[in-house]
């Protein structure tokens, strides 16, 4: 830290400074008021320390002051939850494991987007290899909430995969669309596996959600999709876009190489495959808590 030894010591054994104390005074006389009155909060704390005892403090000082001392407000009517009834259709075959996949084709995410300016509003189905950041597919949506834009997709993505052996993890969120019958009847008889994120988990399909934000970024401020003023200058404009994307458009996580170009690499045998997918440890705790457990251990 840049600090002598004996600098350390005499900082740990100076006396208190006046912020500490009137700190300390604080949270003896909060932690007096809810002795005497459990059943009220921080916000009703504060006012009632303002206006009995005259200090100056803020509802968001006087709430640190409960998290310190571990308090909240008290009531007789006790809440019950009931734990939510879940039946996920498909399992997570990912979790936090996205860094682990290593070749093409390994694994597929799907999620539909939403593009709304104007008067217009445009639903779009997007199928990404997770490994090349490629653009394997995309719909347009006939109307809003039409199906079809999922099927047609999935149609294309078969059709990609024809003559593959090695499995192929298809991951999606639980839409009703992606966990129909009629969805995951077309994949019968073919390598596809599918994953599902658990109900109410986006950062369980983190690929798709940070691949959408980038390319609604990009549409709408160097491609300026908000202009078009029709369904046909939409199509064009994306159409335009997806071949960008693609083939010309450098990707930080592939080292600033386009998609095409790494995948056509990968196949030349310039890029190694590192066989870490199939090892890979699945895991519902969050990357940062494992980071936490580590770093404390060690």
């Amino acid at each position: 830290m840049g600090v002598s030894r004996s600098g350390y010591y005499k900082w740990k054994k100076r006396d208190k400074s006046d912020r500490d104390i009137k700190r300390e005074e604080m949270i003896a006389l909060v932690e007096k008021v809810h002795t005497e009155h459990k059943s009220h909060g921080y916000r009703w704390t504060a006012a009632y320390i303002r206006l009995n005892y005259g200090y100056d403090c803020s509802d968001n000082y006087i709430y640190k002051c409960f998290r310190f001392l571990g308090i909240k407000s008290e009531t007789k009517h006790q809440v019950h939850y009931r734990k939510r009834k879940e039946k996920d259709k498909y399992p997570n075959l990912i979790f936090t494991t996205w860094e682990t996949v290593d070749r093409p084709r390994q694994v597929i995410v799907s999620d539909m987007t939403a593009f709304k300016f104007w008067i217009l509003y445009f639903e779009v189905t997007f199928y990404f290899d997770v490994f090349t950041k490629e653009i394997l597919s995309y719909r347009i949506a006939a109307r809003k909430g039409d199906r079809n834009q999922y099927i047609d997709g999935l149609a294309d993505v078969k059709e990609l995969l024809k003559g593959q052996t090695e499995p192929v993890v298809l991951h999606t969120d639980q839409g009703s669309v992606y966990a129909s019958i009629a969805y995951n009847d077309l994949i019968k008889d073919t390598v596809i596996v599918r994953s599902m994120s658990r109900a109410g988990k986006p950062t369980d399909n983190p690929v798709n959600e940070s691949l959408n934000g980038w390319m609604k970024e990009e549409l709408y401020m160097d491609f300026e999709i908000n202009k078009c003023r029709n369904r046909e200058e939409f199509a064009a404009v994306l159409e335009r876009y997806v071949d960008f994307y693609n083939k010309h458009r450098p990707c930080y996580s592939l080292g600033y190489e386009t998609p095409v170009n790494f995948r056509k690499s990968f196949f030349k045998g310039e890029i190694r495959r590192k066989h870490t997918f199939e090892n890979r440890v699945l895991s519902e705790e969050p990357k940062f808590v494992q980071k936490r457990r580590k770093m404390g251990s060690s």
